[in-house]
């Protein structure tokens, strides 16, 4: 691993300089301009053409599932809104799941878990290319040579790797952890936290699966010289307090995470990311959940490809289920129990497609029953814009304010099969199991 040769001095004025900029970033560096560039020919290799055919795999995948489940389990209006712990015997209620878990030797077979994907981020393997590596130290200690066996030591090998954890433990990052290309981190068999620091950065990088952690209490990084790979290391400013920053990187499944409290968003997709699923997750606790694009001058984010699919937006949530500036976002099967401002927001003419959710308004707020909110263009200029419901369950008061074609679909029918979602009705029980599992080495998952 190289090592740092700042002396003091030199030290002292790097940092007076950054304080002199406070806009100095990575792009700044020759490593984080090659890196860009790479990254920008990655998305337009990894952006679909034809988007509704992602759409209309997925759907396939989640009719055929709940057939051979039986449609799972009762009438969703009818199931009380608190979710209970389930204490039954293992059981699968969504397409994803299907594909890995309720085998008792999962363990053995890990790696399983990345030819799970749906949505956008089906491409991301991972690092099932590589060699397991087992994280046995929480600390977080040394930004430019980190310690083996942490998880920042983790992260920033050159090869792919799926990282695993020895036990439980709670792991407070003392600046944001940037991760390289085709790495899992799998939290399964232990209760891993990432906590009470600064989060998860993926920045130009492919290939990235994190399954199973929870994160929260997030709070901004101070900056300073970290290491992001084994050959390099540079100046970062403070970091914004993501819980999860992906920022021009490609093929990125997030999938049974637990999230809340972050300083800033849960998760914040921006700079051209695409090739990207959000699934299976549980969110609580906060007001700006997710962002997807961070500027309306920034348009290069039309080639933004995300999937929502099977989360529980659950309870103390305010706004942003995600806010969304250009690119095409498919919102499929998610349940939204709590929202106190709305639930799906937007500007600069994203495309939204949202099927099967069930929508349920805040009891107290007559002002916040439309799930819908579009910012900084007048009524003529989002009428255009192309945001469908379909098969959408809406309850206490909640509608969606549709707009764009309303003959869209038919008129895409070239590409689209007219599959639509798994029944909105069927949704507490597609997402009766979002978040972090309690998988336990031995029994299934």
């Amino acid at each position: 691993m190289e090592k740092p040769q700042f002396n003091r001095i030199h030290l002292i004025l790097f940092i007076a300089f950054a304080a002199i900029v406070p806009t100095l970033r990575a792009q700044f560096d020759e490593v984080w301009e090659k890196r860009a560039a790479e990254a920008w020919n990655r998305t337009l290799d990894s952006y679909e053409p034809e988007p509704e055919k992602i759409i209309s795999h997925l759907n396939e995948n989640a009719h055929r599932t709940l057939k051979e489940l039986g449609a799972l389990g009762s009438n969703s209006t009818r199931r009380e809104l608190l979710r209970r712990k389930y204490g039954g015997p293992c059981r699968v209620t969504n397409p994803i799941d299907k594909c890995w878990r309720c085998q008792p030797n999962w363990v053995a077979n890990r790696k399983r878990l990345a030819d799970c994907a749906l949505g956008f981020g089906y491409k991301a393997k991972g690092g099932k290319a590589g060699r397991f590596y087992v994280v046995t130290d929480s600390s977080d200690n040394d930004m430019l040579n980190p310690k083996p066996g942490t998880l920042r030591h983790a992260v920033i090998q050159k090869e792919p790797l799926w990282i695993t954890f020895e036990r439980s433990m709670v792991i407070r990052l003392s600046q944001e952890l940037i991760m390289t290309s085709d790495k899992t981190i799998d939290g399964r068999g232990a209760e891993v936290h990432i906590a009470n620091g600064a989060g998860i950065t993926i920045q130009f990088v492919r290939n990235v699966i994190i399954h199973g952690l929870h994160i929260h209490d997030i709070h901004t990084g101070n900056g300073g010289l970290i290491r992001d790979s084994l050959d390099h290391y540079g100046f970062r400013t403070a970091s914004d307090g993501d819980g999860i920053s992906i920022f021009g990187s490609q093929d990125v499944w997030i999938d049974h995470v637990s999230m809340r409290s972050c300083h800033d968003g849960l998760i914040d997709i921006i700079q051209a990311s695409t090739g990207i699923t959000i699934s299976n997750s549980h969110f609580t606790d906060h007001n700006e959940v997710m962002l997807f694009g961070a500027s309306d001058s920034f348009s290069q984010d039309e080639k933004m490809q995300i999937t929502v699919a099977f989360n529980h937006f659950g309870k103390r949530l305010v706004q942003r289920m995600p806010r969304c500036r250009y690119g095409y976002i498919h919102v499929v099967n998610n349940d939204y129990t709590h929202w106190n401002m709305y639930a799906i927001g937007g500007s600069q003419h994203p495309t939204i497609i949202s099927q099967g959710n069930r929508y349920i308004a805040p009891p107290r707020n007559p002002y916040a029953k439309e799930v819908t909110k579009r910012d900084y263009a007048p009524e003529a200029e989002w009428k255009q814009w192309t945001w469908r419901s379909e098969g959408d369950l809406f309850l206490r008061g909640a509608y969606f304010e549709q707009s764009g074609d309303p003959n869209w679909y038919k008129k895409h029918s070239d590409v689209y099969d007219l599959i639509p979602a798994a029944p909105a009705l069927q949704v507490a029980d597609i997402t009766k199991f979002a978040g972090a599992l309690h998988c336990i080495v031995g029994r299934p998952c």
